[in-house]
């Protein structure tokens, strides 16, 4: 017993040393967060800080963004209770987004009256909040949360490129706005990331054929020969070949949900193959801190999925290594504001992509099945 406690005490040693860090590193992200972007009257969120001009709060994707910081840092072990109260603000705010004109309904891009004009839908922005409120349902257990991501779910679908005649035929479309016709690896592997988390939890058919529809779409139009995932392509067919980390992170964790729903181990060897180019490509040159932080936090966020099913701590690590290297070089002591661009000013959404990637780090290993 004696050897045993000498092998594995330092390992759970250092592993209580990085929860407890990156509790800490969380909570005053957080409170910078709110300290610089939160507005107390009507409770929400500037774009960027300092404010300088255009809208006064910000669009619904870093709304939604900062949303995903506050449910994660709810939980983290031992201080996770303190953000409930948090959480419900957050949802509250959230409901300003919400068009209930629009069929199907969702969540318009920006503030509705009397704090905005609205705006058009994103699919990609509802399908984050959708997968916020799966996170929600699988930590409190309130069937409510469900209801509402299967309400989106059903926005997604409604988003189908039905024309046959299109180049890459199909997919979902990014947004419902008449000025762009994209479709995007990030309008359809997040849906299908969706459909499958409520085919795991609901067994209704329904979402496993949308979200494997979704699925396959992505793999046959938007895979790249070096194995990670393009961005978009428009109805030229012209793709954009842009290589951003969170379509990797999607792609990895609809195949983690495909194995979990099947049990067919093709599908997590896949987001295993989908991780290792993922990582090794990020390594060269530094591109890794060239995605912009928001990308990151969906990437790595994905990872800890994966890790769930493989135990391969090696994800940990990838993610635990990004944000030490963020916290030393790229964060304001004075402020806790994490500054990627100069002088330009921050935005909400890196800074709530810190929040969410020190949050995550905090949480039990066993709790990973929970994110979402």
């Amino acid at each position: 017993m004696s050897v045993i406690l000498s092998i594995f005490t330092p390992i759970r040693a250092q592993g209580m040393q990085n929860q407890n860090l990156n509790t800490e590193r969380a909570v005053q992200s957080y409170e910078a967060l709110q300290h610089y972007f939160y507005e107390e009257d009507s409770k929400l969120y500037l774009e960027e800080y300092p404010y300088q001009s255009g809208n006064p709060y910000s669009y619904v994707w870093p709304f939604s963004q900062a949303m995903a910081g506050t449910i994660d840092l709810s939980g983290v072990p031992k201080i996770g209770s303190n953000y409930e109260d948090d959480v419900q603000d957050r949802l509250k705010a959230l409901e300003l987004y919400r068009n209930e004109e629009k069929q199907p309904k969702g969540y318009d891009s920006y503030v509705l009256a009397p704090y905005g004009y609205g705006g058009d839908f994103f699919y990609d922005d509802n399908e984050w909040i959708g997968l916020e409120f799966i996170q929600l349902y699988k930590m409190t257990h309130q069937k409510k949360y469900l209801e509402k991501a299967k309400e989106i779910f059903d926005l997604v679908v409604y988003g189908w490129d039905g024309d046959p005649s299109h180049p890459a035929a199909g997919g979902v479309f990014w947004t419902q706005a008449n000025w762009s016709s994209d479709r995007n690896t990030i309008s359809n592997a997040p849906g299908a990331e969706l459909g499958f988390h409520l085919y795991e939890l609901t067994g209704k058919g329904y979402y496993f054929h949308w979200a494997k529809k979704m699925y396959d779409w992505t793999n046959e139009n938007m895979l790249a020969p070096n194995g990670l995932f393009w961005d978009h392509i428009d109805l030229a067919g012209t793709i954009e070949k842009t290589q951003w980390s969170y379509n990797q992170g999607v792609m990895i964790g609809a195949n983690v949900l495909l194995y979990r729903i099947t049990h067919k181990k093709e599908y997590l060897k896949r987001a295993e193959e989908i991780a290792d180019a993922s990582i090794a490509y990020y390594q060269e040159g530094e591109r890794l801190y060239k995605q912009p932080a928001r990308f990151n936090a969906i990437f790595f966020k994905n990872l800890l999925l994966l890790e769930a099913e493989t135990k391969n701590k090696e994800y940990y690590s990838h993610m635990q290594a990004y944000a030490d290297r963020v916290w030393k070089d790229y964060r304001d002591p004075e402020t806790g504001l994490f500054r990627f661009e100069g002088e330009q000013p921050i935005t909400l959404l890196e800074q709530s992509a810190m929040v969410q990637i020190y949050a995550s780090l905090a949480w039990k290993k066993k709790d990973y099945r929970k994110k979402a």
